[in-house]
């Protein structure tokens, strides 16, 4: 009697499967490049905006 075998799947191409099909890690990429962002960006701008208010306040301390 010949009996029909269902070949088993291999856990670890199950478990890359699962990992390529979840899409929720590239949300996590996403928020975490924008966060770099702004970060860059305000770290910018704190570079630009101090060595301005740092002269403001040198000129009006030496004006008093």
């Amino acid at each position: 009697m010949l009996r029909a075998t269902i070949p088993e799947e291999d856990p670890m191409r199950a478990l890359y499967t699962k990992l390529i099909k979840d899409n929720s890690g590239v949300t996590a990429i996403e928020y975490g490049l924008i966060a770099a962002l702004v970060a860059v960006v305000c770290i910018a701008a704190w570079k630009i905006l101090g060595t301005d208010l740092s002269t403001s306040f040198s000129t009006i301390a030496s004006s008093v």
